[in-house]
């Protein structure tokens, strides 16, 4: 046994994104894990921990081989959209406890190239047995999950389209500040409004866009942070949860495992909600980041709608920059988007956001704390990690 070391994000990248019709998961994956290497400055040989997981058959022994890797720690948990970081979590604790020294986290997806090509990669249904061969037979897809569970908000508390709609208006104003988002052009409340109809109450934009990409992340022990070009970004604290399979097995449709999740990061971390100076949240739908901030703590449960059509969440002026880089509505989406949240969060908390870069209210300093929460299926899973510098 060995004393518990702190662990630090040394590395982050992104691989090409948006439109690539030219390359395979396992190439972007190879592309973004390059980039972060670089980016950390250590040598590939002190990898020993891997982490993967993605759409269709891509295991991480296949994708650590391509990368020319022999690891002595290996994760391939699978939650759905919060899988990245949950893994980080992992990967973490298995660092502190020297289980590992330098950890890398890597993912790449050709989601929209697969629809345009007509191939089949994977399925985003969870299964069609067990539970779920009793939803799937009645089109009930994620998507209009999704809806239900807006729906029930919107009943329960009074939240309106419109301020669901602010959500996507304030993502894609973040976006227009990123040269690498997919979509920079800003809309309004009435275009979202008036987009068609994919499952009531969502129009087409409130649902996320379809790209490729891939990111990778590297964390390492604290005595590996003085032989990296880049500032630590610590982690310092994270939490886990798996809520239900089955729509039927969900207690509540207005609160997401993230109000566990977030609770215990918070927690480990000694740190408050309002102490955060951004906040990085899965987007696949523009309810997911409305209900996510209400269970983080940013706001009272049913009050989300009202926080958000305050201009909030904007880079630009907001009270709480929320997916500072346009987000999955605007920027990026390839199938599982967990690890980019991370990479906008370290670059930010690194200074590194160019036009979209966060300040801290009143002195205008760097942010000094941030906290990234991802989602998996239709509210399945959380996981939450809070990062500072």
């Amino acid at each position: 046994m060995v004393a518990r070391r702190k662990v630090a994000v040394v590395g982050v990248a992104l691989s090409d994104c948006g439109r690539v019709d030219d390359a395979t998961p396992y190439a972007l994956h190879a592309q973004a894990a390059r980039r972060a290497l670089a980016d950390s400055g250590l040598d590939r040989s002190l990898v020993d921990g891997f982490a993967s997981a993605g759409l269709g058959t891509l295991a991480p022994v296949e994708v650590a081989e391509y990368l020319g890797l022999r690891p002595t720690w290996v994760d391939s948990t699978s939650v759905g959209g919060a899988t990245w970081e949950v893994m980080a979590a992992h990967a973490a604790d298995a660092i502190a406890a020297g289980h590992a020294r330098v950890v890398l986290l890597a993912y790449g997806s050709t989601a929209r190239a697969d629809v345009r090509a007509g191939r089949r990669t994977g399925t985003l249904s969870f299964g069609t047995r067990g539970p779920l061969q009793f939803e799937v037979p009645y089109g009930h897809t994620l998507i209009a999950k999704y809806a239900m569970a807006a729906r029930r908000h919107m009943i329960e508390y009074g939240t309106t389209i419109e301020q669901l709609a602010e959500v996507a208006v304030q993502a894609r104003a973040n976006a227009a500040l990123n040269p690498e988002a997919m979509f920079r052009t800003p809309v309004t409340v009435d275009e979202v409004l008036v987009g068609p109809m994919i499952a009531d109450p969502f129009t087409k934009l409130h649902c996320c866009v379809r790209s490729d990409g891939g990111a990778a992340v590297l964390l390492a022990a604290e005595e590996y942070v003085r032989d990296c070009r880049t500032s630590p970004v610590w982690v310092l604290g994270s939490g886990e949860h798996v809520s239900h399979a089955a729509m039927s097995e969900w207690p509540d449709f207005t609160v997401s495992p993230a109000a566990v999740s977030g609770r215990l990061a918070f927690e480990r971390a000694g740190v408050r909600p309002d102490e955060m100076d951004f906040a990085e949240i899965y987007d696949a739908f523009t309810y997911m980041t409305l209900v996510t901030l209400e269970d983080l703590g940013f706001c009272g449960k049913g009050e989300g709608g009202a926080f958000a059509e305050k201009g909030r969440l904007r880079v630009e002026g907001g009270e709480l920059p929320v997916n500072t880089d346009g987000g999955g509505l605007s920027a990026q989406h390839p199938g599982m988007r967990g690890l980019f949240l991370l990479v906008e969060a370290v670059r930010q908390l690194r200074g590194e956001g160019g036009e979209r870069q966060v300040r801290r209210r009143g002195d205008g300093s760097l942010p000094r704390l941030g906290v990234a929460s991802g989602t998996g299926g239709w509210f399945c899973s959380s996981g939450t990690v809070v990062l500072g510098v």
